[in-house]
């Protein structure tokens, strides 16, 4: 139960003063951070922008109160955006909802089953490919914002989006152009500066400032989607049927993986950086209950965020505390100065965004895998990306997902390969190589058997044949890790087959995940027990024995 108790239960003990002022401090500065990127996320998603600092508040406090990380900061990312614009087009906010509990609980299941290092069998090209895919998509999405194209809503599909802006182009504003040009040049060259604040901040009030006090004619969050409410979330439960539950399942998962994915992966690059390991399924917990309970205060699906968790440790933040400090700062800006959000250019959110998505993007990581992985991991990362750009990111995991296993299991299966020892008299053996053979008679076969052997490998025990003088088949089995119920039954249609040649098989060398299987499936009666011998020593001595035993009956 270690394994799920609360990280923050952990590092209660020994808590000092001096540490609280660090946390709080650290926690301040996160929620700044986060105040712009959450608003940003949220109407790139396609809902309001006070749904995305409901996530960081809800969410985020209970990934810090329940998960299995110190300095772990939960909120909304850019991974989720494609997905969720996609429900939210096809289902509306409900549908959304509906989505984001049913993934929390998913999540919660995973980490009470202890899935939480299965996580890591997640391919890196699949992880590369819609990760970048997400943030072609990410930036293609801000096009319209950040030129102020006069235009309705944007295409969820990304040819129709590109054709919808390439019809409106003559719409572009250049007064908006100049605004999001300057918070782009702000948000590049603020880094250079300090990093004790953040560029967004800076850009977002230097921007606001701009066309507020010089009225200029840019659409700001407040002109698109009126006053901005200052109300705390409340809780509401969205209209469940399991037709609707049928259909978002997929989706659900999708949100579940993602999440799972990116809070593990920001906890591991968090420990490297604070010298601490991570609970892996408290974390998955404690990202199921911030989805759940984000979903019913009408917030959207969250993660742990790897730039805002980078920033908490940096600043000095070490405990949940910090997190939960983070929620509380955010709350306070939501009921306090929430009004004044509706004065944000949405430009300038655009460019915000831009930037966010050119620095999710590993092209360097992209480029080196098209050029030095092997075929099949290629084309998986490719395939991932296009799929992920051109159709959606749920169909792009799935596809990701099984075309790896399939071409996984084919590399297997060519590692799986029968040998037929050979004699020392056959003509095509060298007088060296046959010094070193042990001569046996040719009434008894040997074959080699190496690699897993498994549905797709099966095949290779019909190589293993005999002829009219063949008495014993001896099969060495000291290089197969692994057995599974299909070459079983290739292994008892080759029991079948021997029976009725009156041929007698010997096992060597069987290793402990196929001798368990053997004994599960009765083989080992069906053979005798005798006939497995522990090494290829024993088992000629056994089959020339036998071989022996057989010719003096003859003889008799």
């Amino acid at each position: 139960m270690n394994e799920l108790r609360p990280k923050l239960f952990d590092v209660m003990k020994g808590y000092t003063k001096e540490q609280l002022i660090k946390d709080i401090l650290s926690g301040i500065i996160v929620a700044i951070i986060a105040l712009p990127l959450s608003i940003a996320l949220a109407i790139a998603s396609g809902v309001g922008p006070v749904q995305g600092l409901y996530t960081a508040i809800v969410a985020g406090f209970f990934i810090s109160f329940f998960g299995g990380s110190r300095v772990q900061i939960g909120g909304p990312t850019a991974a989720f955006v494609v997905i969720i614009y996609g429900i939210v087009t096809t289902y509306g906010t409900d549908g959304l909802i509906v989505a984001t509990i049913m993934a929390g609980i998913i999540l919660c299941i995973m980490g009470l089953c202890h899935f939480g290092s299965l996580i890591k069998y997640i391919p890196y090209t699949i992880t590369t490919g819609f990760t970048c895919g997400i943030a072609v998509t990410l930036f293609v999405g801000q096009i319209k914002d950040f030129l102020g194209l006069d235009m309705g809503a944007v295409p969820s599909e990304f040819i129709e989006k590109l054709g919808a802006y390439a019809a409106n182009i003559t719409t572009t504003n250049p007064v908006t152009v100049a605004i999001g040009a300057v918070a782009l040049v702000i948000l590049i060259l603020w880094p250079k500066v300090t990093d004790k604040l953040p560029g967004s901040l800076i850009a977002i009030i230097v921007t606001t400032a701009i066309v507020y006090f010089a009225k200029l004619p840019v659409n700001t969050i407040g002109s698109v989607y009126g006053e901005l409410s200052s109300e705390f979330p409340s809780f509401h439960m969205p209209a469940f049927s399991y037709k609707l539950v049928q259909e978002l399942i997929s989706p659900a998962f999708t949100i579940a993986i993602l999440a799972g994915i990116e809070s593990l992966l920001s906890a591991v690059v968090s420990d490297g950086m604070i010298g601490d390991t991570h609970k892996s399924n408290a974390e998955l917990i404690g990202q199921g209950l911030g989805n759940i309970f984000s979903g019913l205060f009408g917030g959207i699906p969250a993660t742990g965020a790897i730039a805002r968790t980078a920033a908490n440790v940096r600043n000095g933040g070490r405990t949940p505390i910090a997190g939960i400090t983070h929620c509380i700062t955010l709350s306070i800006i939501l009921v306090v100065l929430m009004p004044l959000a509706s004065l944000i250019p949405m430009t300038t959110l655009a460019a915000v965004l831009l930037v966010v998505a050119w620095n999710m993007a590993d092209w360097t990581s992209f480029f080196h895998l098209c050029k030095t992985a092997p075929k099949s991991d290629m084309i998986v990362l490719v395939a991932t990306f296009f799929l992920t750009v051109f159709f959606d990111l749920v169909v792009a995991i799935e596809v990701g997902v099984v075309l790896a296993a399939l071409l996984f299991m084919k590399r297997m299966a060519e590692t799986a390969d029968v040998t037929a020892w050979k004699y020392a008299d056959e003509p095509d053996v060298t007088p060296g190589e046959a010094e070193k053979m042990r001569d046996i008679p040719h009434s008894i076969r040997v074959f080699e058997i190496s690699g897993p052997l498994f549905f797709a490998a099966a095949d290779e025990i019909l190589t293993i044949t005999s002829d009219k003088s063949t008495k014993v088949i001896v099969i060495r089995m000291r290089s197969v890790p692994a057995i599974d119920a299909s070459a079983m039954r290739s292994l008892r249609d080759l029991a079948a087959r021997a029976k009725k040649k009156h041929i007698t098989l010997i096992f060597s060398h069987v290793n402990e995940q196929p001798m368990s299987v053997m004994k599960k499936d009765h083989f080992i009666e069906l053979i005798g027990e005798e006939h497995f011998l522990p090494n290829i020593v024993e088992a000629l001595g056994y089959a020339e024995n036998m071989v022996a035993d057989s010719g003096h009956k003859a003889a008799k």
